[in-house]
């Protein structure tokens, strides 16, 4: 008698209509294949992640060229070597004071980002020289992310504020009685930063204003490699504090936008600036009240180059602005 069954103990289905078992191969493949998705997923997230960090470390430590003259070859200008402390004294900074006979006005320059005291492309000897033979004392000096020895970290005006205060204060105790601060491009922003905490300045000269926040940032970013807006603008937002120690919002940049300051201030800016849009500058222009604030806007000029592009003009223009400060401050002080 033939005891093989045809149906299973379960019920009468015949056994070869039951549905076949995956087979461990095919379960192996597909498990492969997800792991090898997810895998490339992470891998492309993480190549995002580290390019937007290098992107957030070269920001924060520019290379800056060292010194490579002074002011006395340079421009047969006497100076000396000074070193003062930051206003909230968390580092030494080191320049030069180029003293004018007989003088008690004196001019404090603010460089850029990713140079130095000497900002070779405006080029800074030569207006350093200039306002020295309109008998102003000159103070040069680098900030911290620009020192010859003990570098910092660029901030965006953070903690260059306090050392650009620190300068200042160094021309009130040399006995400046009329202090303007002369600044370019971040050296522009860090004075208008500076300019909302003290009251020792007198005027402002303002070439190429950069004011470092989300729009000036994504905008150069943008200029170099096209990365979307978002997420790139928070994940730089993250990796700034881990970096450089500052948040972007740490930067009083919608103070500054919104500041209407006590003394004239002189926006020079140029159409073709790819770095800061002019718009900055006249938007800036545009809150001041001060009868002697003034802005030039530079057909075709570009960043940090207007002085070059256009040097007649810019001195006779500078010229023209510090001699009415002076005369406003001279007025004032007679009628006191």
């Amino acid at each position: 008698m033939n005891i093989v069954s045809e149906t299973t103990g379960l019920g009468s289905q015949p056994i070869h209509n039951l549905p076949e078992a995956i087979s461990p191969p095919f379960i192996r493949v597909k498990h492969i294949i997800v792991a090898l998705i997810l895998s490339a997923i992470f891998f492309l997230v993480f190549c995002f992640i580290a390019l937007h960090g290098y992107i957030a470390w070269v920001l924060s430590n520019p290379t800056v060229a060292p010194l490579y003259s002074n002011p006395l070859d340079a421009k047969s200008m006497n100076y000396e070597n000074v070193t003062f402390p930051a206003l909230d004294g968390s580092r030494m900074m080191h320049g030069w004071y180029i003293p004018a006979e007989g003088s008690t006005r004196t001019i404090v320059f603010s460089h850029g980002y990713g140079a130095n005291r000497e900002e070779s492309w405006v080029p800074m000897y030569d207006l350093a020289h200039y306002a020295h033979k309109l008998n102003y004392n000159i103070v040069m000096f680098d900030y911290g992310f620009a020192a010859q020895y003990n570098k910092d970290v660029a901030t965006g005006g953070k903690i260059e504020t306090q050392q650009l205060l620190g300068a200042i204060k160094l021309a009130k105790e040399r006995q400046a009685e009329q202090i303007i601060v002369w600044g370019f491009s971040m050296g522009a922003g860090t004075a208008l930063q500076a300019g909302l905490q003290t009251n020792d300045v007198d005027a402002m000269i303002l070439d190429s204003a950069f004011l470092l926040e989300p729009d000036t940032l994504y905008h150069n970013i943008k200029n170099q490699i096209d990365l979307p807006r978002h997420p790139s603008l928070e994940i730089l937002q993250i990796l700034f504090p881990v970096l450089n120690g500052t948040s972007i919002n740490q930067i009083p940049y919608q103070q500054v936008k919104n500041k209407d300051y006590p003394f004239p201030v002189f926006f020079m800016h140029g159409t073709e600036d790819a770095k800061a849009p002019y718009g900055i500058a006249e938007s800036l222009a545009s809150n001041q009240t001060n009868p002697l604030s003034d802005v030039w806007i530079v057909e075709d000029s570009h960043h940090e180059l207007i002085f070059r592009e256009h040097s007649r003009e810019y001195l006779h223009r500078v010229s023209s602005f510090l001699s009415q400060v002076n005369m406003s401050l001279n007025k004032n002080i007679l009628e006191q």
